[in-house]
């Protein structure tokens, strides 16, 4: 289970990781100065874009100890989906991200389900059938 942890927002409001109960979500663990982060970025925002809010939740979680450097990555990636900067490495360090990127899948009650290190490609069938298998079936893309 994930514990309750305070989040810095990026360009979002402060919230507690317990007010993201009650409906499935993916974590992404990134950073600005991240290869594989900055190439996954982009299939991520569109996985977002298709099943969000309807069918999970995503967020991101910035490890980069500067403010600036997370929302310059931020606004140059696009990024549609709520994000907060880990300055201190509380929830790095919770998540075991001791690999970038790291992306998690949480049930809506908080548990752990799976986790992925290294860049996907959220485009593909595939990731709709891992997902599909953890979050239920999902609704047709926008």
């Amino acid at each position: 289970m994930l514990p309750d942890v305070a989040m810095h927002g990026l360009g979002v409001p402060d919230r507690k990781l317990s007010a993201l109960r009650g409906k499935p979500l993916l974590i992404n663990v990134w950073a600005s100065w991240c290869g594989p982060c900055r190439e996954e970025i982009g299939s991520l925002n569109r996985l977002a874009h298709r099943h969000v809010p309807k069918d999970f939740n995503v967020i991101g979680v910035s490890t980069d100890d500067l403010q600036d450097h997370a929302l310059w990555f931020i606004r140059n990636a696009r990024i549609n989906f709520p994000s907060y900067l880990d300055s201190h490495l509380q929830l790095e360090n919770i998540l075991g991200a001791d690999h970038l990127p790291l992306t998690l899948l949480v049930d809506a009650k908080g548990k752990v389900l799976e986790k992925f290190t290294g860049g996907m490609d959220w485009d593909g069938p595939e990731a709709e059938e891992r997902l599909a298998k953890y979050f239920g079936k999902l609704k047709p893309s926008r």
